[in-house]
């Protein structure tokens, strides 16, 4: 079982940063609880751990000293910026990472920013800097800063669901390929069966997959007064009135 950890930035009386009607704390929020619903949902093997899952405000060695002693495989810490200019998507690794770190990084950066080029976000590049979040954490650890909330391109990207969804898919796929995640099978529904009636009578063991009705073809065949013969040498069914 792999052990993802999701801090969401800020919180309670630490907005992070706010302007053009967004708080941080609240977008990351909403982020971080998307990824781990889809990641635990569509993955087999992994439990996502939230630093917080309300608004509420925690101390930054809490953050770090929770996740290490869960011992999680890997840390994305996930932020929104500010600062002004032409806004975009970075991230961060410690700026004396390790070999995973950087490779972690690597993968997670490109899955994100491969799905917001298509919102035309400015790409900012991957970098290194002494942050806590990255540097107290035992696991390979990456702090992702989502857009500039002061930046007004940015901050209309950021109230569109479909941007949202972007950055959630782009962290969840980026977690999942670097730990080598495998998706669920596909459960058949639990509503897959059907109701056949043939001359007035319903035909036992009908049901429904990928769009198709699937009938026993002897059922079918007596209800219409025929009989089936099955050759099992050549694999053939024979259907004579």
């Amino acid at each position: 079982m792999k052990k993802v950890w999701i801090d969401a930035g800020h919180g309670g009386k630490d907005p992070g940063a706010s302007a053009n009607g967004l708080q941080e704390k609240n977008v990351v929020l909403e982020v971080s609880l998307a990824v781990k619903q889809q990641l635990e949902s569509e993955y087999e093997g992994v439990q996502v751990l939230l630093s917080r899952s309300t608004d509420v405000f925690l101390e930054l060695k809490d953050r770090t000293n929770k996740a290490n002693a869960a011992g999680a495989d890997i840390l994305v810490s996930i932020h929104c910026n500010a600062g002004g200019g032409s806004g975009g998507f970075e991230s961060f690794r410690y700026t004396s990472a390790s070999a995973a770190s950087a490779a972690f990084q690597n993968v997670l950066h490109t899955e994100i920013m491969s799905r917001l080029k298509l919102f035309g976000v400015i790409d900012r590049n991957q970098k290194a800097a002494n942050l806590h979040m990255c540097r107290e954490s035992k696991m390979p650890a990456v702090l992702t800063e989502n857009l500039f909330i002061d930046v007004a391109s940015d901050a209309y990207k950021l109230k569109q669901a479909n941007v949202i969804n972007a950055i959630m898919d782009g962290h969840v796929a980026g977690i999942a390929k670097y730990l080598g995640l495998k998706k669920k099978e596909a459960s058949q529904p639990a509503n897959d069966k059907v109701t056949v009636i043939v001359n007035g009578k319903n035909v036992d063991g009908a049901k429904l997959e990928s769009g198709i009705v699937l009938v026993p073809l002897r059922a079918v065949s007596e209800t219409l007064g025929a009989q089936v013969e099955w050759d099992n040498n050549t694999k053939t069914a024979t259907i004579t009135n």
